[in-house]
């Protein structure tokens, strides 16, 4: 599956961005997808997952209650919601496609992911 991320862009603390990521291909409905981010200087590190149907999520801690992934599999499109930005939430985003069986957890890790998104920028200004 090929992945392309939008969205992203310059945002005040407090604000609100919401980030897309739409696939071609046939496996889209057969991949968990997850969004990660890299922020200067760093590694990239996992930011939110959702399963195949999208019965199942998961956010890293400094995310819950901000930010909220889901996905359309008709659109074959999966977003990310980020509210509440913060400074420390400056990164480039990516998302990125598990071609897993449905009973498989989400992934935490990037050798995990099969497929990536070139990336979008989001640069949170205090």
């Amino acid at each position: 599956v090929q992945l392309q991320a939008c969205g992203g862009g310059l945002v005040q603390a407090g604000g609100s961005l919401r980030l897309s990521c739409t696939a071609s291909g046939r496996m889209f409905d057969r991949s968990h997808m997850a969004w990660f981010r890299q922020p200067p200087g760093k590694e990239r590190e996992f930011v939110a997952g959702i399963s195949r149907g999208g019965k199942n999520v998961h956010y890293t801690t400094s995310v819950e209650g901000r930010f909220t992934i889901s996905r359309d599999n008709a659109k074959k499109t999966v977003y990310l919601q980020m509210n509440s930005l913060k400074p420390e939430d400056t990164a480039v985003y990516y998302c990125a496609a598990d071609n897993a069986i449905l009973t498989a957890p989400i992934q935490l890790n990037v050798g995990d992911y099969d497929s990536w998104g070139q990336g979008t920028l989001v640069t949170v200004s205090s």
